[in-house]
């Protein structure tokens, strides 16, 4: 994998040794044979296909025109390296300004490229972890690269991890052909919110960099912070201090500023997600036999984890709330759509001033009321 984001990001994180050690660490796929793979491969690519015309007829979002972005069906290796040259471009402009700052301190360019190496050994062994665990997944920030297309006009590309859909459907014993397209309607679904609506990606772009922009770079307060985290998470908190309310290690390390600007990527994340579990299980029925079979066991898996190891991380991790914005995602929207009706919901995309805050997740009726001006008796906005 060639360099990308110049000398002074590599030194902050080895990306290379990233994708090297994800790739060694990461866990096989389940046992298929060469005809099956390829079959699998065309199948997804056909489910995708017909997925765009399900996704734009119910959600009423987005024209066969508004998608220049390329469907890839990979592997768990093609994943990781997909990732990393996400990570690559949206955390480029932090790991500049850290290298700024560690290069004016005596024997920072040493301790960079040691720090660059260890941070590189720990991204792969997280990668490995995700990388036998996702489905799939619409890449907002990916940049295109030879091996990676993506997106002419600052699109993406949606990723479908074959192996880990053939391991998920057989560990559910469900119908195959069934749970390819269920998953296909999800994914589809997230391309089609970024193509049909422009703002999207550069709104959500910025409330990172703002976030990224946040932190502190000194090293020493870095290490206060992660201590301060680790205690928390080992239940030995300093004597006197209240409880974290069971944050996770991302939550805690968090500036004031962070947090404010994290409530809104929750809620944006929380929409995102629940708009996509909306529309599988809307599009459904009508396509997919199997659905409500499907949406059962996968939502035991969901909950219950693989294993005790599998429930620490995701709780490290901050995953658990990943699974709290699918859920209360899901009602938002449903809640919306049961009220105001689909093209109601659709002002939601107008624009930033009319996503959801993280309260109004929580209480839909407030943000029918702000948005939709219920002083207003001719404006319903039904439109199913």
């Amino acid at each position: 994998m060639t360099s990308i984001g110049g000398a002074a990001s590599s030194q902050m994180v080895d990306w290379n040794l990233a994708v090297a050690t994800a790739t060694r660490l990461v866990r096989p796929g389940p046992e298929v044979s060469r005809d099956e793979a390829r079959a699998v491969v065309a199948e997804l690519r056909r489910h995708a296909k017909a997925s765009e015309g399900h996704v734009r007829g119910f959600t009423r979002m987005g024209t066969e025109e508004t998608h220049d972005t390329p469907v890839l069906v990979v592997d768990r290796p093609g994943w990781v390296r997909a990732n990393v040259a996400g990570f690559r471009e949206i955390l480029k402009p932090l790991l500049e300004k850290m290298q700024e700052r560690r290069g004016n301190t005596p024997g920072g360019a040493v301790l960079g490229a040691v720090g660059g190496k260890v941070t590189g050994v720990e991204l792969g062994m997280l990668l490995s972890f995700l990388a036998s665990r996702v489905l799939g997944q619409y890449e907002t920030f990916a940049p295109a690269t030879r091996e990676l297309p993506a997106g002419e006009n600052g699109g993406g590309r949606l990723l479908l991890v074959a192996p880990n859909i053939v391991h998920v459907e057989r560990e559910l014993d469900v119908q195959p052909h069934d749970f390819r397209l269920w998953v296909t309607l999800h994914e589809e679904t997230h391309r089609t919110q970024f193509t049909a609506v422009p703002w999207l990606r550069d709104h959500l772009e910025g409330e990172i960099q703002s976030f990224l922009g946040e932190t502190d770079v000194d090293p020493m307060t870095v290490l206060e912070r992660i201590r301060e985290a680790a205690q928390s998470l080992a239940g030995g908190r300093p004597e006197g201090e209240e409880d974290d309310g069971g944050r996770s290690l991302v939550e805690i390390v968090q500036t004031p500023a962070q947090r404010e600007i994290l409530g809104r990527l929750t809620a944006v994340m929380s929409l995102l997600e629940g708009h996509a579990d909306f529309v599988m299980d809307g599009v459904g029925p009508d396509v997919v036999p199997s659905v409500q079979e499907i949406r059962e066991k996968f939502q035991q898996r969901r909950a219950k984890g693989a294993s005790r190891l599998d429930m620490a991380l995701r709780k490290l991790l901050g995953l658990d709330a990943k699974l709290r914005q699918y859920r209360d995602g899901e009602r938002f929207v449903r809640a919306v759509v049961n009220e105001v009706g689909m093209d109601g919901f659709n002002r939601v995309w107008t624009s930033p001033n009319t996503l959801p805050t993280k309260a109004e997740i929580a209480k839909p009726a407030d943000w029918i009321a702000r948005v939709h001006r219920k002083a207003d008796p001719g404006d319903s906005g039904t439109g199913s």
